[in-house]
């Protein structure tokens, strides 16, 4: 078996094994030196972890889209000086309609 080649693999293998000293090396979708205390996860729990990882970041899509959408909260906090809370959450409704919770 192999790793799966993704953008979770190194997280993965970093929650896998925790906070410990030694290293790892990770090159044509296999761990190809090891040098870590801890026991070396197999393919398929690192393969598990990083499909785990990808999809809760997946989940958040929606945050990060509202966070780049969202007036900086100077402009926010003018908004409501200017025009009330009421015109204010109309604006941030506005975001949360357009990029809703899945």
């Amino acid at each position: 078996m192999t790793i799966e080649k993704n953008e979770f693999v190194l997280q993965a293998i970093e929650e896998l094994i925790g906070n410990t000293d030694g290293g790892y090396g990770v090159k044509d979708q296999s761990i190809h030196r090891w040098t870590n205390k801890v026991a070396q996860p197999t393919d398929e729990e690192i393969n598990t972890k990083s499909a785990e990882l990808k999809t809760a970041f997946e989940a958040k899509k929606y945050q990060r889209d509202r966070k780049v959408e969202y007036p900086e909260i100077g402009d926010q906090l003018d908004d409501i000086y200017h025009n009330g809370i009421t015109e204010w959450k109309k604006t941030i409704k506005a975001v949360k309609d357009k990029y809703p919770k899945p």
